[in-house]
């Protein structure tokens, strides 16, 4: 049993509750500080798409360049989400939390105020490395906060949701702030979003901690064959592979081998490879990649394609998410309730190809074709992410025990990132071509790899899951 208090500074003591249960109104805030801390960190990557232009015009630069300001922000973003988890566990998924909270917002103001592209890259490496804190254990809170499982599946709906109205406004928002103040506007935007989610936060239950050892030499090689993959694809694709470029990517296969030899001996890894031994581990990380290939790959495509391609303003081309975005939000509330009628293998597999159809609909588009036709493939590509994504990470902490939550949702996110981060390389470098067969390319590539994982999926899913 354990003593807990209500009110507001009254200091009345007020009935017990069971061990490992936290008051409603403490687990309210634990949910509402990570739901706006997931918002503010996807209302940075959906805004700064569509201002990516802008920032051209401004700072100069060639589309390399605008992809690493892209890239900066999700390679580190992925390369750290594992010893994030590990930090989570070990000094506990509050205090983790609110110190990526702070570095998060004090890196978008200097975001705000860069006077280059060089120093802008660098303040979006530091956003990156706050985010892969922020999100691990924002997922951590929702489980430690909300043990239920039902409770939680539609906690972390919430969480989700929270994403997807950023993916909705960061668009909207970031092509006013863009067209009728400056693309510095989408980075103050973060500010207010940030002091709010911390404010909240103060309000919330302090997390359990476990001992935890940081794998210091598995981090600076996943950090350096993540950066190196990414610039042999980003500088491959406009200058061939030749030179650095062959260098680069001959690192990145060798610090991954290190990466994996280095966890399968360490008796405390930062990734425990003996994961990957459970089919709802594996097969959550591989889609989650692939999803986020699609949709961030997509976005980023769509962006430069709306706005150089088709000549409109950052403004106009943020409106034409808007619909996308608007539908597919209710999607992720619907994703739990799907899964608990038809279980998370129907719902991921629906997702993963309805997903498929979206690419497939884009692709067929011109700098000609209307409106309205550009719009509606847009919507299932959203839909596919939005209804596979709630199971597919629920289906995954499920799977885990409780004290893992905080790496499982590290290993998890970091597949995604790593996804989004590699697609826009790849489809930067189509795209630096030819754009137009290059845009085809990009979201055929897209719709095959979601199909694969489709075909996995159904595979080697289960039904149901027991939770462990």
């Amino acid at each position: 049993m354990s003593t807990t208090r209500s009110g507001t500074g009254t200091g009345r003591t007020t009935s017990t509750t069971p061990t490992g249960t936290e008051p409603a109104g403490s687990a309210t805030a634990a949910l509402v500080a990570a739901v706006l801390g997931f918002f503010v960190i996807t209302l940075d990557v959906s805004g700064v798409n569509v201002a990516l232009p802008a920032v051209g015009d401004d700072l100069g630069g060639s589309l390399s360049g605008l992809q690493w300001v892209a890239d900066s922000y999700t390679l580190m973003f992925a390369a750290l989400m594992l010893s994030a988890g590990a930090l989570s566990d070990a000094v506990g998924a509050r205090r983790a939390f609110g110190w990526g909270l702070i570095v998060f917002t004090a890196a978008s103001l200097a975001c705000g105020v860069a006077p280059s592209l060089e120093a802008l890259t660098a303040a979006r490496v530091v956003q990156g490395s706050a985010a892969a804190v922020m999100v691990p254990t924002s997922l951590a809170l929702i489980r430690h906060a909300l043990p239920d499982p039902e409770a939680r599946a539609r906690g972390i709906a919430l969480w989700t949701v929270g994403g997807a109205v950023a993916i909705a406004a960061g668009p909207v928002l970031g092509g006013l702030l863009t067209t009728e103040w400056s693309w510095r506007a989408v980075f103050f935007l973060n500010v207010p979003a940030g002091l709010a989610g911390f404010l909240t936060l103060l309000r919330a239950p302090h997390s359990p901690r476990r001992p935890a050892v940081f794998d210091w030499p598995g981090q600076a090689l996943a950090v350096v064959a993540l950066a190196a993959l990414t610039f042999a694809v980003i500088e491959g694709g406009h200058h061939g592979f030749t030179g650095t470029v062959s260098v680069a990517a001959g690192v990145a296969v060798l610090a991954g081998a290190g990466f994996v030899a280095v966890e399968a001996r360490r008796e405390a890894p930062m990734l425990p490879l003996r994961l990957f031994r459970e089919r709802c581990v594996t097969v959550p990380v591989v889609a989650g990649f692939a999803c986020n290939a699609a949709f961030y790959g997509g976005v980023f495509v769509l962006s430069l394609f709306f706005q150089d391609q088709r000549g409109q303003s950052a403004f106009s081309a943020g409106l034409m998410f808007v619909p996308m975005a608007l539908i597919t939000a209710n999607f992720n509330y619907l994703s739990p309730k799907a899964v608990a009628r038809y279980g998370p293998r129907a719902v991921v597999v629906a997702g993963l190809l309805v997903g498929t159809a979206g690419c497939c609909g884009l692709a067929a588009v011109g700098a000609g074709t209307p409106w309205w036709l550009i719009a509606l493939p847009m919507i299932p590509l959203g839909i596919g992410g939005s209804l596979a994504m709630p199971a597919l990470t629920s289906l995954m902490l499920d799977s885990v025990a409780a004290e893992r939550a905080g790496t499982a949702a590290a290993l998890l996110n970091t597949s995604r990132q790593a996804g989004g981060a590699l697609s826009i390389a790849v489809f930067g470098a189509l795209l630096a071509k030819d754009f137009a067969p290059g845009m085809r390319e990009s979201l055929l590539l897209a719709a095959a790899l979601l199909v694969a994982n489709a075909v996995l999926a159904t595979a080697l899913l289960p039904r149901r899951v027991r939770e462990k």
